[in-house]
Order: structure tokens, then C-alpha cells, then sequence
């Protein structure tokens, strides 16, 4: 038992020192470039939605612009990089700094 936990425990940790400097090798100005570069792009296409005379569309249209809009909005969101923090990591962070301090 504690031989094939220890094989398993090695084999991850091999897969891991593995795996990171693949992670490494990005360049996080490229990234960021290109993340601000598509977020431009959406944000174009935005306006480009609200510039369009929707009065005159079918409804098929309208929905499926309303659908793109929805897109556009969550894509710009995983763009923006921010930190999302849940109720519950925040009450834990909380009784972690009670218990500390």
C-alpha cells in the first residue's frame, strides 16, 4: 500500500517538474498584448451592435444578435484577467486572518 502510494506521489511530481517549464516558456507582454488586442476587437464589434438600426431587423436577427452580445461580454470578461473571489474563499480567507492575528 504505501509503495503504490509512493510510486503515484513520484509519477506526479514527475509530471509536474514536467509539465512547468512548458508553462514557463510563454511571455507574459505577448500574452497581455494579445489579450488587449482582442479585447479592443470585441469591444469594436460592441459598438458596431449598438450603431445597428434594430427596428428593422427580423427577429431571428435580433435574437441572434442579443446571443453575440451575451458572447462578446463573457469573452471579455475571461480577457480582462481579474480576480474572481467566491463567498466562500472569502469567508475562508476571513477565519484564516482571525485565527492568525
Amino acid at each position: 500500500m504505501k509503495i503504490d502510494y509512493l510510486s503515484k506521489t513520484i509519477i506526479l511530481f514527475l509530471v509536474l517538474i514536467a509539465a512547468s517549464p512548458a508553462m514557463a516558456t510563454t511571455h507574459p507582454e505577448i500574452i497581455r498584448e494579445k489579450n488587449e488586442a482582442r479585447a479592443l476587437q470585441l469591444n469594436n464589434r460592441l459598438e458596431e451592435i449598438k450603431a445597428i438600426n434594430k427596428d428593422d431587423l427580423p427577429r431571428a436577427e435580433k435574437k441572434a444578435l442579443r446571443r453575440e452580445v451575451r458572447e462578446i461580454k463573457k469573452e471579455l470578461a475571461a480577457v480582462s484577467g481579474g480576480v474572481y473571489l467566491s463567498v466562500g474563499a472569502i469567508l475562508l480567507i476571513a477565519l484564516l486572518l482571525i485565527l492568525l492575528l
